[in-house]
């Protein structure tokens, strides 16, 4: 592939794989896109996508296909029952970019294994919700076979900001476990903070305006803050999402001693039980002002 581009298919459109095929698009990489609504899709074309009817259909003679779902159970339901394994050319590089934690990549990546020893297989999820995924600026946590590497790499480069190469398959998910983690507990610790100015009487814009340019503003606060100003909760990282990454990195660590963790885990589940888990991860703030 050296000197190349690769071809390209994204299985799974939802709002961070219709970005990072649209990063893909914009960097002049022949794209092909499936979702299982079609309708997600179709707009796609207007970009310079080529739609594909169906999940077979869309990684036939490709170079690099991207998975982005939900979950486990979604990636091994393109995987196995819609028949994507058995259908992708030999050779051919599956970078699976969806959060599906350590258990679930392990199940994965065994079934590449068995079935078809002959692709290469890497777990490579993201840091990055929906700008930087539209913007091409993910930080994409890589691991898996080495030969992978030069033929997905044109694909990382139009997707992210940086690639981090981990080492064997799995790496990937691990350092995705602890991304979320700290982004859990800094989306935790803003909510509250916020929550607490207003107690105090305190406006947002008088916060943000005394943090900014201080040691504890990072760019992504930064951003969170001024959203949270206007009240605009709209989902750049939906709450569910959030709790589910919560969720599979509590299934790595002892309930009992990360007992931090696991409180945050039982604040978001009443607060999705309450509807709210369509909403931004910032939504939290409003939840504690009520």
């Amino acid at each position: 592939m050296a000197g190349t581009s690769p071809t390209l298919a994204v299985l799974g459109l939802g709002t961070m794989g219709r970005a990072m095929a649209g990063s893909a698009l914009r960097a002049g990489i022949s794209t092909v896109v499936w979702n299982r609504d079609l309708d997600t899709a179709g707009p796609m074309a207007d970009q310079g996508a080529r739609i594909a009817q169906s999940a077979v259909d869309a990684v036939k003679g490709v170079d690099v296909v991207v998975t982005m779902v939900t979950d486990t159970e979604a990636v091994t339901s393109i995987a196995v029952d819609l028949g994507v394994l058995e259908a992708l050319p030999s050779g051919v590089v599956w970078a699976q970019m969806s959060t599906i934690g350590v258990d679930g990549t392990a199940t994965v990546s065994s079934i590449v294994e068995r079935e078809r020893p002959d692709i290469l297989f890497l777990d490579a999820p993201v840091s990055g919700s929906k700008v930087p995924a539209e913007q091409g600026n993910l930080v994409i946590f890589a691991s898996g076979p080495e030969q992978a590497r030069p033929i997905v790499e044109p694909v990382f480069d139009a997707l992210g900001q940086r690639t981090v190469w981990l080492g064997p398959t799995g790496a990937g998910s691990r350092m995705k476990l602890v991304n979320n983690t700290l982004l859990a507990f800094s989306a935790e610790g803003v909510a509250n903070s916020l929550a607490l100015a207003r107690r105090l009487g305190l406006e947002v814009s008088s916060v943000l305006d005394a943090f900014t340019g201080g040691p504890l503003m990072s760019p992504w606060m930064n951003g969170k803050i001024s959203r949270i100003e206007t009240n605009d909760y709209s989902p750049e990282f939906p709450l569910a999402l959030a709790l589910k990454d919560v969720h599979l990195a509590l299934e790595e660590a002892d309930p009992d001693r990360f007992t931090v963790l696991a409180r945050l885990a039982r604040e978001w589940d009443q607060l999705v039980d309450q509807g709210l888990g369509g909403e931004d991860v910032t939504v939290v703030t409003r939840a504690l002002e009520t």
